[in-house]
């Protein structure tokens, strides 16, 4: 269950059309309080994919990033779910009540959001917007938050393939799309620099335009544990809410799982900890931090901005070293050869 936050006063009324619009919004201001508080307010909008805040991957990444934003300046949230199997039409209306309502920047949680941005941005001029996952909105108010994918999915393969006993693993999708075929091609390959006869098993959720595979967790658990039966022991679960399934699957049949964009130990139930190998980091939380806070500071920058295993913008997580034992020399001299140029994982 969500926690209920009190509405500030700056923005009630901005807040009410949204309400009244049905959008099925949330508001928090989440700076400091008080009147000596001398930090700079920034009204911030949070537009979701699909699967929402909660999904302990995707979403939940992009919240973590105003979290961390509060440091340095005082914000006023509102952010907005999406809606299952919703039309362009319902992106736009939501992007439009925001930048309408005066929140500045706005921020499209994900490549769907696209057409709708495309339509909106050139609408509101001195609103600045980004977008994660995508670069065809080429408008001189948005930025485009885009990552290695493949490089963060290349070390935690090599994970999968130094852990398995049976040398045979699996990738689970949440939907077929260029954007997370780059996380199994990575996955795969960091797998075969380790070990080259690996089995990887590769199944998708769902196919566009059908996004619905990254909000059903009861087929990543169905998915995941087929693919334990056949023999796998490894499974990474590129599938943002469909995760929380297949790691279910994992602990009740006691064998590692892999999570993605956020540290999913950190989030997982007690009983399912043990079985969390890692996770690979998707820092859409410093993409986002990196973002508001160049708004904030009126250092706004448009276009391409690339997050890398270079830049920190990807990486594996070591949350529970019971499990990785001494993997991390091995994965980190991996690490350095990508960094380096040495080694370039493979993008489709």
């Amino acid at each position: 269950m969500r926690r209920a936050v009190k509405m500030t006063a700056v923005a009630a009324s901005a807040v009410l059309a949204l309400s009244a619009a049905g959008c099925g919004g949330k508001k928090a201001s989440t700076g400091g309080g008080g009147g000596g508080d001398s930090k700079k307010i920034v009204k911030v909008g949070l537009a979701y994919d699909v699967g929402g805040r909660g999904d302990k991957s995707f979403n939940d990444a992009a919240y973590a990033g105003l979290q961390k934003v509060q440091s340095e300046l005082k914000l006023d949230i509102k952010d907005i779910e999406a809606k299952e199997g919703e039309s362009d039409n319902d992106k736009i209306q939501r992007l439009q009540l925001l930048a309408q309502s005066g929140y500045n920047p706005v921020i499209a949680v994900g490549f769907a959001y696209a057409g709708a941005l495309g339509k909106v941005a050139p609408k509101f001029p001195t609103t600045k917007f980004a977008i994660i996952d995508d670069n065809t909105v080429q408008q001189p108010n948005v930025a485009d938050l885009l990552f290695a994918e493949n490089e963060g999915s290349y070390l935690v393969g090599a994970a999968a393939a130094k852990k398995s006993k049976t040398g045979h693993i699996g990738f689970i999708g949440g939907v077929a799309t260029p954007l997370i075929k780059k996380f199994e091609v990575g996955y795969t390959a960091g797998a075969k620099k380790v070990n080259p006869n690996i089995k990887v098993d590769a199944k998708y959720i769902s196919q566009p335009p059908d996004f619905g595979g990254f909000k059903d967790p009861a087929k990543g658990k169905t998915i995941a544990q087929g693919m334990y039966d056949q023999g796998a022991d490894v499974i990474y679960a590129a599938a943002g809410l469909s995760g929380t399934g297949s790691l279910q699957a994992a602990a009740g049949a006691k064998k590692w799982f892999i999570g993605v964009d956020s540290d999913q130990y950190q989030t997982a139930a007690a009983d399912e900890k043990p079985y969390v190998l890692t996770s690979m980091l998707k820092r859409i939380d410093t993409a986002v931090f990196n973002f508001v806070k160049g708004v904030g500071e009126n250092q706004f920058q448009k276009g391409d901005q690339r997050f890398t295993l270079k830049n920190d913008g990807v990486d594996y997580s070591k949350s529970n070293p019971t499990a990785l034992g001494d993997l991390p020399s091995t994965i980190d001299d991996l690490k350095q050869q990508i960094v380096s140029g040495k080694i370039t994982p493979p993008e489709k």
